[in-house]
């Protein structure tokens, strides 16, 4: 028997093992900056199944070096912890008619599954790269505002060393080879504000926010690239008799185009200048920035995306397409580093606490993602 017959009959002999740990590591609140409890799981099941070196960085990454010397090139893959919803208290999970329901499952619980049961299988046979050394990573912090933060602290460590980054992410089919940069802002706006009656005609900070956000919104976006903006939230003022002093939004932009990128912030701050002038308190603090892709070499990365294809077509039946979004690979594209993300099944509702995955995708998964892992022993 191969090695590449002996790890598919292994992991259909192991459906059962993945699922379950699908259901346990489900259940784990893990708001970003705060996923403490998923990272020590992780590392303590991999230190059962044999892992050796195992490690939980400042960041909350928890790491898996495989044949890592003190200066031979890695290759990286990666799935993160993190969920975008802010519980504290075990995650509400429940099983039916084929899905697993629960928020954050897809979106990367799934994926952190397949890459720890590719990791059991390196890890159970002693497996040694054939040419370089690989990290096996959960890392932290890849959803809004957790700013991308595990991988910016890996790549800081190992980033001139990394020759692909592989991240595991998003229920689908299509490959994403393109990052999609993005900046987010909280604006604030203070005014003298008072009594609606008695103090008629003072500025309202509500006022100059809702002036403020369709002077935003009369921009026609660049056309080089994809580029989008958005008003997420807002809030503001005291009581219905009260002109407000203060209000606030979060507001973003983003695009796959780094001239795009630059032209929506020098818009951006031209209407907050606009807005200093006319005597109010315009305070913006940047909350996120995620880069955009810098020149990689453009058949490496195309190699990279050719071994991701054929292994989605055997392994888990489908016909990917390229696109574009904001994941953990901006940061290794930006620094000219080959890195995909791919996906390892199937489901719906990603962000919304209806989230589910289809349970017949996670074998497939499984075997997808351990393909592509073996491909480097």
């Amino acid at each position: 028997m191969t090695l590449h017959e002996e790890f598919l009959r292994i992991i259909d002999a192991d459906a059962q093992e993945a699922l379950d740990l699908l259901i346990q590591l489900g259940k784990i609140p893990a708001p970003s900056h705060h996923e403490e409890k998923r990272a020590e799981f992780c590392k303590q099941w991999l230190e059962s199944q044999g892992a050796k070196g195992v490690y939980i960085d400042e960041a909350l990454n928890v790491i898996y070096p495989v044949g890592c010397t003190t200066d031979n090139p890695l290759v990286v893959y990666a799935a993160h912890t993190d969920v975008v919803f802010p519980d504290t208290e075990e995650l509400p999970l429940r099983v039916e008619d084929g899905r697993v329901y629960c928020p954050g499952i897809g979106d990367d619980t799934l994926h952190v599954v397949a890459l720890l049961m590719a990791a059991k299988y390196v890890a159970k046979n002693n497996l040694v790269p054939k040419d370089c050394g690989v990290l096996l990573v959960c890392n932290a912090c890849e959803e809004g505002l957790g700013n991308l933060k595990g991988v910016r602290t890996l790549m800081d460590k190992f980033g001139s060393r990394v020759k692909e980054f592989i991240t595991f992410d998003g229920p689908g089919t299509n490959i994403v080879n393109r990052a999609v940069g993005s900046k987010r802002y909280k604006v604030e706006i203070d005014t003298e504000g008072g009594h609606s009656y008695s103090r008629f005609g003072n500025r309202n900070a509500i006022a100059y926010l809702a002036s403020l956000i369709d002077t935003l919104y009369t921009m026609k976006v660049p056309q080089r690239g994809r580029t989008t903006y958005n008003v997420g939230t807002i809030s503001g003022g005291t009581s219905v008799n009260t002109i407000a002093q203060h209000a606030e939004m979060l507001y973003e932009f983003r695009s796959d185009d780094r001239e795009d990128l630059a032209e929506m912030e020098a818009h951006f701050n031209a209407a907050l200048d606009f807005y200093r002038t006319k005597g109010i308190q315009v305070t913006c603090t940047l909350m996120g920035d995620r880069p955009c892709g810098a020149p990689v070499d453009e058949e490496k990365h195309q190699a990279l995306i050719d071994r991701a294809d054929a292994a989605l077509r055997t392994y888990r039946g489908v016909e990917p397409k390229l696109g574009s979004a904001s994941t953990d690979c901006n940061i290794p594209l930006s620094m000219g580093i080959p890195s995909i993300m791919v996906p390892c099944g199937m489901g719906a509702g990603a962000h919304t606490r209806g989230e589910y995955i289809e349970i017949d995708s996670l074998i497939p998964g499984v075997k997808f993602a351990t393909a592509m892992v073996m491909h480097h022993f």
